[in-house]
């Protein structure tokens, strides 16, 4: 079983994601991080979750390398948006039903990678990178 359907599969993806999305509307602080249009994010953010997973590469095949951190420096991060991020990620997970269990894998690689996300202070380039889907 990947950890993908032990998760619940990507029914469960979907409504994790679109939970998380309610938290940071609801906070004005992570909101400002975030585009105007939260949409192609939160479609980015599924698909590479899936993919993290153990499904398919349908993040790759469109995206490429996910790069990360290289994705996430147009975005100031601070200590501030990496807690409330692992927060309100763990608290959608357990709103939509996760079992603890599959949490405490998933945050056992989540907490470091949020952590690495970290920004603030830092002289990046903060340009987007670029977003075309690979034909």
């Amino acid at each position: 079983m990947t950890l993908l359907e032990a998760f619940g599969g990507p029914e469960m993806v979907d409504r994790v994601i679109d939970r998380f999305g309610e938290y940071v509307e609801g906070d004005p602080a992570m909101r400002a991080i975030y585009p105007e249009d939260m949409a192609p994010g939160q479609r980015k953010v599924k698909l590479f979750f899936e993919q993290w997973m153990g499904g398919g590469p349908v993040y790759s095949n469109l995206y490429g390398h996910p790069r990360l951190r290289r994705r996430h420096f147009p975005f100031v991060i601070d200590d501030l948006a990496v807690g409330r991020w692992l927060r309100y990620m763990r608290q959608a997970m357990a709103d939509e039903g996760v079992s603890s269990e599959v949490q405490a894998v998933i945050f056992e690689a989540f907490a470091p990678l949020a952590r690495h996300m970290h920004n603030a202070g830092e002289d990046i380039p903060r340009d987007p990178l670029c977003d075309a889907v690979l034909q």
